[in-house]
């Protein structure tokens, strides 16, 4: 047991700086995981700003989450081949957010299918080109060329297990969290934990999909979880805690918006009013904070008027 424990601090210390190329990080033996930048997408980051990984088994890899383009997808393909030469079985997306989920095309380009939550494929298919035309005015078209939608065609609608590529992996849903479909994957042999949307490490969660009440239910339903290390949506590799890190900064946001609601100030006033001090070191803080508060704050006029 210490011995699994010193393990992961020396993967974590390698961790904790995002990878600028797409240069796997060692999160346990067979498990690597992609890490992007906590700040918002941009030219200077390339939008890559959600993490992924892979988990290399006996009999083949899996892949979670693609990226933020067909680029950077092939780029993971690449970068995963200097790692094992074993065969691609599946990918599993965890959440529809564009960085998470824009790399598939060249996954399933090569035959690889490719698995979410039912959900996720509805929110994909209602949103994702309006998605990718706003990542092409950001980033321009070469960037982005060769990026298109792909929908899963492997769904689930709830928490399964799935033996595959020599490996024993727990995908877990939780109901409507940080979007309707957020998938978590356990990788029980090595007790790595790719939570998707549902943590973040060290950045700002973002409200925008949420619901509040289903988030925070999810992450006491996470923490009984075994995870010996978890890589986030967002953020660095880090431990079980992370989890209640996000929980707590979801609380801490609710409590502003009540407080400032209660109060009689405006919207307006609100928003500039919502600093959590706590919190303005994580990446993403000045933007992200504001608009998790301005949403809190109309989710309780709109309640409001429903008791009316």
């Amino acid at each position: 047991m210490i011995r699994t424990a010193l393990w992961f601090c020396v993967a974590w210390l390698a961790a904790l700086v995002p990878a600028h190329a797409l240069e796997p990080v060692l999160v346990a033996p067979g498990v690597y995981a992609f890490i992007g930048d906590v700040e918002q997408p941009s030219l200077d980051n390339g939008a890559n700003t959600g993490n992924s990984g892979f988990i290399v088994g006996d009999d083949g890899v899996v892949v979670i989450d693609t990226g933020v383009s067909y680029r950077h997808g092939l780029d993971m393909l690449a970068a995963i081949a200097v790692v094992t030469d074993r065969p691609l079985r599946l990918v599993i997306i965890t959440h529809g957010v564009q960085e998470f989920l824009f790399g598939s095309a060249a996954f399933a380009e090569r035959g690889i299918p490719i698995l979410a939550h039912r959900a996720t494929v509805d929110l994909m298919r209602s949103r994702c080109d309006h998605c990718l035309g706003n990542l092409v005015a950001l980033l321009g078209e070469e960037p982005m060329r060769g990026t298109r939608v792909v929908l899963p065609e492997r769904t689930v609608e709830a928490s399964t297990t799935l033996r595959i590529a020599g490996r024993s992996l727990e995908l877990l849903h939780f109901g409507w969290a940080s979007t309707p479909g957020d998938l978590a994957v356990l990788d029980r042999t090595s007790g790595v934990l790719f939570a998707g949307g549902l943590v973040t490490s060290k950045r700002i969660p973002e409200l925008r999909d949420g619901k509040l009440q289903g988030w925070l239910d999810a992450l006491v339903a996470l923490q009984t979880v075994p995870a010996q290390a978890v890589v986030p949506g967002h953020g660095p590799v880090a431990c079980a805690d992370a989890i209640e890190s996000t929980r707590a900064y979801l609380l801490a946001l609710d409590r502003k918006a009540r407080e400032l609601y209660d109060s009689g100030r405006s919207l307006l006033e609100a928003v500039d009013e919502s600093g959590l001090p706590d919190y303005a070191q994580w990446g993403s803080y000045p933007v992200l904070n504001r608009k998790n508060l301005q949403q809190r704050y109309l989710e309780y006029e709109v309640e409001d008027l429903e008791k009316r």
